[in-house]
């Protein structure tokens, strides 16, 4: 049997590629394909009769696959159906990584998985706290709950947008540039930021336009997502390239932990680099920059 790490909340995370957890030929090759976390779908990807059919190869592959560093994250059913506390005991006995809540609307559903992940951590000798949890916004009322649900567990490493359901709910169709969910995203990105967890996009559902693909990636890092839910294989390098620091702001990071560790021992707090006036909040992002850059295996400094 195999025995994964314990989680990190704060681990990278620029793509989450979601995965049919019905398909054992799928979920046994997940992790070669690159992706920092993977998404075995107990939800929409399985049809209603065969749900425990998939709950049936989700725990084998659980136990039975080494992932390596490959974060394995379970999306659930929702709690509107009768699987999902099956679901979270299969999750949880499997020893997954995290549960993707689905459908999640208000913080009294985070309390109300998370009494059930307590409870089957407790019945299968999992370590009490292992499994993470991440939410799901797909309505006009979880958005507007965004902050409430990401507070509502210390198990919580963040949440995403679904767009399919979110843009059914506002009885809108996807445009060009993202207008129709631009102030879900940023609804949902504030209130991750204020809670101090990680904040992902929604996938982009037609696989063969790679423009329309890449410009939706390209807005996303611009409006401070973390990563994307992704479900291609082939949408990984671009996703991975676009989220990583590039070499011009690692050079301008450097140049900033530099010119404050020197200033800090004038007692300056204040002061310009490169004609810009910058402070402590700079230095913090700049040492932020160069953890994501090491973590994106793209750092070639000394700091």
């Amino acid at each position: 049997m195999i025995s994964r790490p314990i989680p990190q909340k704060n681990r990278l995370r620029r793509t989450m590629m979601f995965m049919n957890a019905q398909k054992p030929g799928l979920m046994k090759d997940a992790y070669i394909y690159g992706a920092d976390s993977i998404i075995l779908d107990l939800e929409d990807a399985v049809a209603e009769n065969q749900k425990d059919a998939a709950r049936f190869s989700l725990y084998h592959a659980l136990k039975n696959i080494d992932y390596g560093d490959t974060e394995v994250i379970v999306r659930i059913n929702g709690l509107d159906t009768p699987h999902w506390q099956e679901d979270i005991r299969c999750v949880v006995a499997g020893g997954a990584d995290g549960i993707r809540i689905a459908k999640c609307e208000s913080a009294d559903d985070v309390r109300q998985i998370e009494a059930h992940v307590l409870a089957a951590e407790k019945e299968f000798g999992v370590e009490v706290g292992r499994t993470l949890l991440m939410a799901a916004l797909e309505s006009p009322r979880g958005i507007m709950n965004a902050y409430e649900i990401v507070t509502a567990s210390e198990r919580m490493f963040g949440c995403a947008i679904s767009g399919g359901d979110f843009r059914k709910s506002m009885h809108v169709q996807i445009e060009k540039g993202g207008i129709e969910m631009l102030a879900a995203r940023g609804q949902m990105l504030l209130a991750a930021r204020a809670a101090g967890v990680q904040c992902f996009d929604t996938m982009y559902p037609n696989i063969d336009d790679m423009e329309g693909f890449q410009e939706e990636v390209i807005q996303n890092r611009k409006m401070g997502f973390d990563g994307k839910s992704i479900v291609s294989p082939k949408q990984i390098r671009f996703v991975h390239e676009t989220f990583a620091p590039t070499k011009k702001e690692i050079a301008y990071a450097e140049k900033l932990v530099r010119s404050f560790d020197e200033q800090a021992d004038s007692g300056v707090g204040v002061y310009t680099v490169d004609g810009k006036m910058v402070d402590i909040p700079f230095f913090e992002d700049a040492r932020r920059v160069i953890a994501l850059a090491k973590a994106c295996g793209v750092y070639e400094g000394d700091l």
